[in-house]
């Protein structure tokens, strides 16, 4: 290995900004699918009770994919670059499969439409993951230490706006004139949302391909060293995972809770809403469309809380401690779900969801800085992290193999899973206190 590697240069806040772009509107690819799924495939005849299968999908792509995605572009060198070929790779069937989605319904009939949509949803999560991963991967490779901080604020600045865009798009199309009737299909407001977000992921992604100019393989080599991973001693996964400190397996204890709920957040919300504010549980209603577009208003607003909780958070752990801020977090969200059944007002909803959205800032934060703590002066940290991929992919698919056992065990009540997760909350709060931190 070379000790003598040259120190990557500076880059200014718009290579650093070019960089990242493209995230933006994977987000909201990302956001249009997290908040509509369960409206879908109501809509074109899934029963509430088998909701939650057609959510295992997306945790199981993402186990699957970004880690193979990881891998090949390891070993990836063309003109394109490195990490790009899959970026555009996943972009282009990303855009395809957005437009199919909401088209399912008029591609078959019954059990027919519910498996084609099954099938395209697989190939959406799979080409998302696709696209997703090379962003986080071209901050490691093009960035220098100093700025990285920067580098992943404004991945982290990007990623919410494109949550807060893709919730808000089916709203904003209702708005501007297109149809909510769902009588014979998924109304034309939301097939519209999924098109325009379609054509921003495109424009994105053009744009950091454009802008962005990975190193060739000479160059990556004077900054990273040739045989830096050839000369790090193999060790099995098993191996790993045995030697793995206390606390990596303490936060995947309270990340499998805190995923789990967020799970039953996005299976059930729509029609949680539907019932409590609309007073419908018809898919095919007016009422049930209309509750599924304020939902995307609700989720951005939860997007927009999630950004102010991230800025108080230091404060809390500088004055109480990183645990304390962990658990205050997922108590704040426990709260929020408690009430979600009890909120009849479409304006009230945003109290709730903006308390969830404090949950959701410290499930995106203070994990990884408690295992980064923990395995600080290991070797093999990237696979570690890439393994701890795990605690928010695993529990959601446990979630969604329950979900619908669940949801017969509360009386086939939507709103009442929102009782659920509350209780997984709570359950993560009592493993945040087994964390140990200095």
């Amino acid at each position: 290995m070379n000790n003598e590697l040259k120190k990557k240069p500076d880059l200014s806040f718009w290579s650093l900004f070019n960089l990242s772009f493209g995230f933006f509107g994977v987000q909201i690819a990302y956001a249009l699918q997290s908040g509509n799924i369960s409206r879908i495939f109501s809509t074109i005849g899934a029963d509430p009770k088998s909701l939650s299968f057609f959510w295992i999908l997306p945790p199981l792509m993402g186990m699957i994919v970004q880690p193979i995605v990881g891998v090949l572009s390891d070993k990836t060198w063309c003109r394109l670059g490195r990490r790009i070929p899959y970026l555009i790779a996943g972009a282009i069937i990303a855009i395809l499969v957005m437009c199919l989605l909401p088209n399912a319904g008029s591609l078959g009939t019954g059990s027919m439409a519910l498996i084609i949509g099954a099938v395209i949803l697989m190939f959406l999560d799979t080409s998302l993951n696709m696209a997703m991963q090379p962003f986080k991967m071209m901050v490691g490779d093009i960035v220098n230490e100093k700025q990285k901080g920067t580098a992943y604020a404004i991945q982290s600045f990007l990623c919410n706006l494109g949550q807060v865009v893709g919730f808000a798009l089916p709203f904003l199309m209702s708005y501007i004139g297109f149809s909510d009737d769902a009588t014979h299909d998924v109304p034309m407001s939301l097939k519209m949302a999924f098109y325009v977000g379609a054509a921003i992921l495109i424009v994105c992604v053009i744009y950091t391909c454009v802008n962005v100019k990975e190193m060739p393989p000479h160059e990556y080599a004077m900054y990273h060293g040739g045989n830096e991973k050839e000369e790090e001693k193999s060790v099995g996964i098993v191996e790993l995972l045995k030697d793995a400190p206390g606390n990596y397996w303490r936060v995947f204890v309270v990340q499998f809770f805190c995923w789990a709920a967020f799970q039953f957040m996005w299976i059930y919300s729509n029609g949680t809403i539907a019932d409590t504010v609309w007073g419908t549980l018809d898919p095919k209603s007016a009422d049930y469309q209309t509750a599924g577009n304020w939902l995307g208003i609700v989720l951005a607003g939860q997007a927009v809380a999630s950004v102010a909780w991230a800025a108080v958070l230091p404060f809390i752990e500088n004055k109480a401690g990183l645990k304390v801020a962990y658990g205050i977090s997922i108590a704040i969200g426990a709260v929020g779900f408690a009430i979600i059944p009890f909120v009849h007002s479409q304006a009230l909803l945003f109290v709730p969801y903006a308390l969830i959205g404090c949950t959701w800032a410290a499930m995106l934060a203070l994990p990884f800085t408690i295992v980064t703590n923990a395995l600080e002066g290991r070797p093999h940290m990237g696979t570690y992290l890439g393994l701890f991929n795990c605690a928010i992919c695993f529990p959601q698919i446990v979630a969604g193999l329950c979900g619908g056992l669940i949801l017969g065990l509360v009386g086939g009540i939507q709103s009442s899973m929102m009782f659920v997760a509350a209780g997984s909350l709570v359950l993560g709060i009592f493993s945040v206190s087994v964390i140990k931190t200095k």
